[in-house]
């Protein structure tokens, strides 16, 4: 059985919070979630991870409260299925801009009839074990993440947000701010003006909106701005960053 305790936490309108794992290592995620962060996302859309290593991360996760969240490269089902198959209690899906392509994404997560995921005894329910039990219960639990990264998805974001089990439509600045010829500029008003865009669909239509925030300080700032599902930067960030104020602070005393 798998129960989705992030999904629970959107729909009581309470924000969640994680962040991305890029470093294809089992024990990056086995330090990181016992933090307790809501969730974690696994990369494996720009990060360099194999199938065998997805599920030895998803493995690591074993233990806590942390639900594992795959980004997969597009909205392919079979790369979706994939995901699920390993463990993972949800998709983030890039570039979708499209009503259609959400569909498809939607569709590839649940099992018929609702959906078209392929039936099999995989991780996800206990090698088979569980399989009963997994079927009944995961069309509800795994949740669907929409990337708006675009000014096609821009144009078709209130379709996208209204596609039934769509659960957040996640913004992150990097991509967003490129595709709209706006590099970095996330400040900016024409940037505001995007997110603002996607934040009103996706209140209209009762769906959570998630932000790639740089920091602590920032995630902060968007989940006081109504974001539900933040991310805090990602692995690669945090490490970096203290090792270079550690050297900083070394060299400083020199």
């Amino acid at each position: 059985m798998i129960r989705n305790e992030v999904k629970r936490k959107l729909a009581r309108g309470e924000p969640t919070v994680g962040n991305w794992i890029s470093l294809p290592s089992p024990s990056v995620v086995e330090i990181l979630a016992r933090i307790g962060m809501d969730w974690l996302v696994l990369d494996t859309e720009h990060g360099p991870f194999g199938e065998e290593q997805l599920e030895n991360m998803m493995r690591a996760v074993r233990g806590t409260s942390v639900a594992p969240i795959v980004r997969v490269p597009d909205t392919d089902p079979a790369l979706i299925k994939k995901a699920l198959d390993r463990g993972g209690y949800g998709i983030v899906c890039p570039l979708v801009n499209t009503a259609e392509q959400a569909e498809l994404a939607v569709a590839a997560c649940k099992y018929p009839p609702e959906g078209i995921r392929g039936v099999a005894g995989t991780r996800a329910s206990g090698y088979g074990a569980d399989l009963a039990e997994y079927y009944r219960t995961c069309n509800e639990e795994i949740l669907v993440a929409c990337q708006i990264e675009t000014a096609t998805a821009l144009e078709n974001v209130r379709e996208i947000a209204a596609v039934a089990g769509v659960d957040v439509l996640f913004i992150g600045p990097s991509d967003l701010s490129a595709n709209l010829g706006l590099f970095g500029e996330t400040d900016g008003a024409s940037f505001r003006e995007a997110v603002d865009r996607i934040r009103s669909a996706a209140r209209d239509h009762k769906v959570a909106v998630g932000y790639y925030a740089l920091n602590a300080d920032e995630a902060r700032l968007r989940i006081d701005q109504g974001m539900d599902f933040v991310s805090v930067a990602n692995d690669v960030s945090f490490l970096a960053g203290a090792a270079e104020a550690a050297y900083s602070h070394i060299r400083g005393g020199l």
